[in-house]
């Protein structure tokens, strides 16, 4: 199958703390609103770790019965029925996903769901459900969840959507650390590519932190946990001098990815064309960032996509708010970029949604695409000191107008993982 196929992005939904439709998603970014609050769904009162953008206050049920009415009555009940036996990350993903094909026009249209495939983002997911059912082991035994022993694998999350959405073609899950989400478009496109198939959902999974992993982040210095219990909207804060390290927060994030053939034969509303997705890996599995790494990575794309430096408009970082990770990231931009890092704009989504880790790239992509289709970035907030090494545009404190036809994403996981994507502005 030719390469010279083109690759749209044709649905999108989102859940985070800023909210769970794209719209007030991307309004609240624009505002420069933070997501970031305290954990109330873990016991912090033994951990380090008191700040994260917890979801779990989320209505999952109200809007299991909202897209149920959008929806035939079959997949409707078939929704409703998995979501309350789900354990939370799933039933997050499930009604993402099913947002994401509703959003798509997808739910009126007769296709071979024997070409649809589904690839959800991430690994370990279900850990606070696991926590909780290995406390009640610890305690009594015969109490434990008894769907436990299936509930708790990755593949559910997959398996799940494909049971509400009637996905008959390929559906598995991809591990990347916080380069999954970009891991699984790649993994979309080539399904579309050169496997048969015309629709391709990558599900940007949220990962549901356990408190044990919460504490080790803290011991290891990879997240925040010093500063800011009380003030836990200003604790991400990428490009600060006050920086100290990520937000571990929930969120969702949606692609509904096809060939453009058969997005424009069914009508479909195109939101962007993917370019190109490229992952390289630093041969290193300590998180440590490499600049070489990261910039053999951006290049390699340019490359096979055959895209300038100079054509690209705009970055989303990476940006975790950690003190390395974000000059590592930026070093690594300017040596992929050379002069023409001064022309980009760069802006950091994580420093008002905390860090969605697995799901960030998706995540993030979708706030990318809204601001390229609105001519609006949003603001990299919480810069009241910025680095001095910071000498590029990164969007501070508020929001710029500016016309983006092309853009980099930027996702780089622990194990050295590194995938970016270019994704350009729908041209017919």
């Amino acid at each position: 199958m030719s390469e010279k196929r083109r690759i749209v992005i044709s649905g999108m939904a989102i859940n985070t703390k800023l909210g769970d439709d794209v719209n007030t998603f991307y309004d609240n970014l624009m505002a420069g609103k933070s997501g970031v609050t305290n954990w109330t769904c873990i016991d912090t009162s033994g951990i380090y770790s008191k700040v994260g953008g917890d979801l779990s206050d989320y209505d999952i049920r109200g809007k299991a019965k909202e897209l149920s009415k959008k929806l035939p009555e079959e997949w409707g009940k078939r929704l409703r029925k998995i979501i309350r036996k789900a354990p939370f990350a799933t039933a997050l993903s499930v009604l993402c996903a099913v947002d994401a094909y509703v959003s798509s026009g997808l739910v009126n249209t007769d296709f071979d769901h024997t070409r649809f495939a589904v690839i959800v983002s991430g690994h370990n997911l279900n850990k606070l459900y696991q926590h909780n059912n290995f406390m009640q082991f610890q305690e009594e035994p015969d109490y434990v969840d008894s769907m436990a022993a299936f509930l708790s694998l990755d593949t559910d999350h997959a398996g799940s959507v494909a049971e509400v959405l009637e996905a008959k073609g390929p559906i598995y899950t991809m591990g990347g650390a916080c380069a999954s989400a970009n891991i699984a478009m790649r993994n979309a496109v080539d399904e579309l590519l050169y496997h048969g198939n015309d629709v391709a959902m990558v599900v940007g999974a949220p990962l549901e932190f356990a408190p044990m992993d919460l504490h080790a982040m803290a011991l290891m210095g990879a997240i925040s946990f010093q500063n800011f219990h009380d003030t836990p909207h200003l604790a991400s804060r990428p490009y600060d001098m006050d920086r100290e390290g990520f937000i571990p927060s929930h969120g969702a994030g949606v692609l509904v990815l096809e060939t453009l053939e058969h997005a424009k034969a069914r009508g479909a509303t195109i939101y962007a064309e993917i370019m190109g997705v490229q992952a390289m890996s630093d041969a290193c599995h300590l998180p440590s960032p490499s600049v070489e790494g990261q910039s053999r990575t951006m290049v390699r794309l340019m490359e096979r996509t055959g895209i300038a430096p100079e054509e690209i408009d705009y970055i989303s970082a990476h940006a975790t708010s950690t003190p390395l990770g974000d000059l590592t990231e930026l070093r690594s931009i300017k040596e992929a970029f050379g002069k023409h890092v001064y022309d980009l704009k760069i802006n950091a989504p994580k420093s008002m949604l905390g860090h969605t880790c697995w799901s960030a790239p998706a995540v993030e992509t979708i706030a990318a695409v809204m601001q390229m289709n609105n001519g609006w970035l949003h603001p990299s907030i919480n810069i009241d000191n910025l680095d001095p090494e910071v000498d590029v545009d990164v969007c501070a404190n508020e929001p710029v107008q500016y016309e983006v036809r092309t853009m980099l994403k930027n996702s780089f996981g622990f194990g050295g993982i590194n995938c970016c994507s270019i994704i350009r502005k729908y041209e017919d």
